[in-house]
């Protein structure tokens, strides 16, 4: 028989990235009582790992758990990047309600749009929270529209409909239901939490069932599966069997060692958890996302959807410059292979295969942020490597038809930058859908377009909204293939000769086009050095010193004035590699070069492929 565990609440927060979610769930933390009263606490607790903290995002979710009276809520914090959507996807599947946070300026957006999509398919509970209402530019009530309309637009029940709105401030620590009330803290939050929110239900006297919805890793203790408690009890030293609905043949035995649940931003060894508890189970090295823990008597597996395909892959090399591993501290395909194995045990989407070449593997992503936050990860831990230029993944249909990968784009323009980035897309196979004003007098244009069509645009887009625009994109599935797309109109400057680089030598460059490198750095044969201001490739002498005269000398050097190099960051240098060229990443440089670096052998080539 079912029964509800009523000092018990699930919840996940969800919202379109910079929302406020992770601040949010800081606010919470703190004021349930998670710290001590002068205890110095960072911003965005929640975001652990160091990319999160530089960019302000959240990558992976996080579980954490708070008290409040008498009940004890799970809170995960989920991304809100469209890019890291199968964590999202996952997570819901242990909670009975989302609250969904909204900008009080920005309103619903594509992301929102998403999660709320896959909270409504869950048939979660919903309530809305409209954050940032301190903004000056907050527009509260029209968000409220914006979000019903979306509701509606969803299919969402009566019931969902009929969900509670709260408007916050998560950075200053209050929620009211009426924004006639005097903001004092979080608890009207906390109150609408434990009324609206279902406990979790289930039959303690069933056979254990455990759904894991996300895999963590510690190199101490290998893989941790962390999910719900749906039915029974669960229990250190229990002997239960694997099982997965997507795998008919997985059938593991195996013992529970380690059994731990939330309390804050810790894990607390338990020796028993009940139904809706979420648990982190460790020592069972096989354990995988979709994968349901049950009693050896009943061995029945949960659904769980299917995690969605990768879109785009980029090929992971082993370095094989004339500068390879003299900065990098993994530098051979063992380890390139043994890391990116790693990474499979807590990131479900990403695919990583083997090539015909030993020293090359096919790294398969939802998206570029998320293939180059792994790039990033791996070279901060001392790996060396190359990779290619992302490429979508295709598909065929039944007809023998192309397919490929599409996008909707919501872009938020000044109104002056509107025409050249309508023009700009439209040259990437996109289809201008629509177009309106915003509040702030920006316009916002919606676009169709292929996923490869906005591969190394942000760079670009960025330039030309002055830094001003904001470019969010969501995937919408395949597509028929649009035709071809030309990247880059410019072509690069290529290094001659080894050697180091000298002013006199950058000073007669300088004047083909943008210099990426300065002086006193190391380069080599086939390195590119700089971006030509016209379509072809350009061979330099950047290492050339001047010979010296009687009526000459070197020191005449020091006159010679150089335009500051344009520093690539590693997203810059991502998008701008072409097709027939690779980026060199060490822990300490990152280096554009031709896959030929031979300059007769890359003729050779570029004749043979015409």
């Amino acid at each position: 028989m079912k029964i509800k565990r009523e000092n018990v609440r699930n919840i996940a927060i969800i919202a379109h990235v910079d929302h406020g979610k992770t601040t949010l769930v800081d606010e919470l933390l703190k004021q349930s009582g998670v710290f001590r009263e002068n205890q110095e606490v960072q911003e965005r607790i929640m975001d652990s790992n160091d990319i999160e903290r530089e960019r302000g995002i959240t990558i992976l979710s996080k579980n954490t758990a708070v008290y409040y009276k008498d009940t004890k809520i799970n809170i995960i914090d989920t991304p809100g990047h469209a890019d890291f959507g199968g964590e999202v996807e996952r997570v819901l599947k242990m909670v009975d309600g989302v609250i969904l946070v909204v900008d009080a300026f920005e309103g619903a957006m594509p992301q929102t749009k998403f999660v709320l999509r896959k909270a409504l398919e869950l048939d979660l509970h919903v309530i809305v929270c409209i954050n940032k209402i301190d903004r000056p530019e907050a527009r509260p009530d029209e968000v409220i529209d914006e979000v019903l309309e979306l509701l509606m637009d969803l299919e969402a029940s009566d019931e969902q409909l009929d969900c509670p709105f709260l408007y916050a401030s998560a950075k200053a620590g209050h929620a009211v239901l009426d924004l006639a009330d005097s903001p004092q803290n979080m608890q009207p939050l906390f109150e609408t939490i434990i009324k609206y929110i279902p406990a979790p239900e289930g039959d303690p006297d069933a056979g254990t069932q455990v759904l894991i919805s996300t895999i963590d890793y510690n190199e101490y203790v290998g893989r941790i599966g962390i999910g719900k408690v749906d039915n029974g009890s669960i229990r250190v030293n229990q002997d239960v069997i694997l099982v997965n609905e997507h795998d008919p043949d997985k059938q593991e035995r195996v013992k529970i060692s380690k059994l731990y649940e939330f309390d804050g931003l810790s894990k607390v060894e338990v020796t028993e958890a009940r139904i809706g508890s979420i648990v982190a189970i460790s020592g069972i090295s096989s354990i995988h996302i979709g994968d349901t823990i049950c009693s050896p008597e009943h061995p029945e597996p949960i659904p769980f959807q299917k995690i969605s395909e990768p879109t785009i892959a980029m090929n992971f090399l082993v370095n094989d410059s004339p500068l390879a591993g003299q900065e990098g501290k993994y530098v051979t395909s063992r380890h390139l292979r043994e890391r990116l194995m790693r990474e499979l045990n807590t990131d479900v989407s990403l695919r990583v295969e083997d090539t015909d070449s030993p020293d090359c593997f096919k790294v398969s992503g939802r998206g570029e942020l998320h293939l180059s936050v792994l790039i990033e990860n791996m070279r901060r831990e001392g790996y060396e490597f190359a990779v290619s230029k992302a490429e979508v993944l295709y598909r065929e249909d039944e007809r023998g038809r192309r397919l490929e990968p599409m996008e909707i784009a919501y872009i938020d323009v000044p109104e002056e930058s509107s025409g050249s980035v309508i023009s700009k897309l439209s040259e990437r196979k996109g289809e201008l859908q629509g177009m309106s004003l915003a509040g702030d007098g920006s316009t916002r244009l919606e676009f169709h377009i292929p996923a490869r069509g906005l591969i190394g645009f942000r760079g670009e887009f960025l330039t030309l909204t002055k830094g001003n625009g904001i470019l969010n994109t969501t995937y919408d599935g395949y597509g028929p293939y649009k035709g071809d797309i030309d990247y880059r109109k410019q072509g690069s400057l290529i290094a001659f000769e080894a050697g180091e680089t000298v002013t006199y030598g950058l000073f007669s460059a300088q004047d083909r086009g943008t210099l990426f490198i300065g002086p006193g750095e190391r380069v080599y044969s086939g390195m590119v050095i700089g971006q030509n201001g016209k379509a072809e490739d350009i061979e330099l002498n950047v290492c050339k010193t001047k010979h010296l005269t009687n009526t000459r000398s070197s020191s005449a050097d020091e006159a010679l004035k150089l335009t500051p190099p344009k520093i690539l960051s590693l997203e810059q240098a991502l998008e701008f590699i072409n097709t027939d060229e690779l980026l060199e990443i060490t822990p300490s440089s990152l280096r554009i070069r031709k896959k030929i670096l031979d300059p007769r052998e890359r003729k050779r080539a570029a004749k043979a492929s015409v």
